[in-house]
């Protein structure tokens, strides 16, 4: 469990400032505001999931299943997160990894404890890593083209 606060709360960092850095170059106030309302949604997102998974874990009366819950739950929210940016900025690689991600944090759980975190760290750690040098790669690319700088 620390581990997984350690990567969101890592995640969450970078994703603020791939946002303000996205919010700079903004040049139409609906981008702008796209970008701020994408901001909530991290807090909104993770507020539902804290919501959900404490209601059922209380309403089970199974406190045990937080344990599976928080990190395929984080996955799920993070992955859904990242498909709704990907299709406001019209980026497919955020929108490909918010996939991958939704669907291999949920599907996880059909593996149970220990199988679901293996599943989380294989696919989901390299699918963050891949995704990193792809991104590197696309700012580049970016870099001599201002007016694609929003996608």
């Amino acid at each position: 469990m620390a581990l997984l606060g350690a990567g969101l709360a890592a995640c969450t960092i970078l994703a603020t400032v791939a946002a303000l850095r996205a919010q700079r170059t903004a040049v139409h106030p609906d981008d702008v505001l796209s970008g701020k309302l994408l901001g909530a949604a991290w807090v909104t997102g993770f507020a539902a999931l804290f919501l959900a998974i404490t209601g059922l874990a209380s309403t089970l009366d199974m406190p045990d299943v937080q344990s599976l819950l928080w990190p395929t739950g984080s996955g799920f929210v993070v992955g859904l997160l990242y498909v709704a940016e990907g299709a406001q900025r019209r980026n497919l690689l955020h929108y490909s990894l918010g996939t991958w991600l939704a669907l291999t944090s949920t599907a996880a759980l059909l593996l149970g404890s220990p199988g679901l975190y293996w599943v989380l760290t294989l696919a989901g750690g390299s699918a963050y890593a891949i995704a990193a040098i792809l991104e590197n790669r696309r700012l580049s690319s970016l870099s001599g083209h201002p007016q694609n700088s929003r996608h």
